[in-house]
């Protein structure tokens, strides 16, 4: 299993204690988690485990029961509704559903985060990044199409250049490969993967799609029973002799 030892630099984003219930359902029950710069972790775990659940508190969308959540340092609880704004610039999210707005063409929808966060831009430096953030999927030819118009690969291109425009130290993604043939899956995964090394970014994806995980994964978090249950890397997990990881594998 991988040592947290082997990690030099403190961790962009650290989790100790995380735990969070609705009514009797003890979804989060005392889960740790720490990410590092440059490094794509995925959180593994079945259907309803509490991923998601996860994912919002880690943004401020949830407000955890007990525990601590740091970004950067900075306890995400206890941020103001400026503060935690601000953070989540630096924090990108990828949608399960994408969500674009459909009234929107894909220009409109890119230019969407940067007026909500009131970026200063010229007209010219924001049709600069739209273009140089649909280069980066790949569509810069889409740029005045409706998203009705595209497939459902292209849309989550799409939504994942929306992402990049913020240019985001962090990137979130939640269940990315989602409803997507095989083919389209892995090509959003090496796309994501690409993003990554061009960019150094550090990323937790959400998922439960095995081929994904395995080639965007440096690191596993296996999210069973409300807690860390197991970590380590791909090759390594796959090994295991431990029935509730293993069924993940098999």
């Amino acid at each position: 299993m991988t040592s947290k030892s082997q990690f030099k630099d403190p961790p962009v984003i650290q989790i100790k204690g995380l735990k969070k219930s609705f009514g009797g359902s003890h979804v989060l029950r005392n889960f740790d988690l720490e990410l590092h710069q440059g490094e794509n972790l995925v959180v593994l775990g079945k259907s309803g485990s509490g991923k998601s659940v996860l994912i919002k508190c880690l943004i401020g969308l949830l407000t955890p029961d007990a525990g601590s959540i740091k970004v950067y340092g900075d306890e995400v609880p206890e941020l103001s509704h400026d503060a935690l704004d601000k953070l989540r610039v630096k924090v990108g999210f990828l949608f399960q559903s994408n969500a674009l707005y459909d009234s929107m063409t894909v220009r409109e929808n890119l230019e969407f985060p940067l007026r909500r966060h009131w970026i200063k831009t010229t007209k010219e430096s924001v049709n600069e990044l739209v273009r140089h953030a649909l280069s980066n999927v790949g569509l810069v030819d889409t740029i005045d199409k409706m998203p009705a118009e595209l497939s459902g690969g292209m849309r989550k291109r799409i939504a994942l250049a929306r992402t990049l425009i913020l240019k985001p130290n962090i990137i979130l993604y939640d269940e990315p490969t989602t409803g997507l043939d095989p083919i389209t899956s892995r090509e959003i995964s090496n796309l994501m993967l690409e993003i990554q090394q061009k960019y150094n970014t550090s990323s937790i994806i959400i998922s439960h799609d095995m081929s994904c995980v395995k080639i965007t994964s440096n690191r596993i978090v296996m999210l069973i029973d409300g807690v860390c249950y197991a970590t380590g890397t791909y090759a390594e997990l796959s090994q295991s002799t431990d029935i509730k990881v293993k069924q993940f594998f098999d």
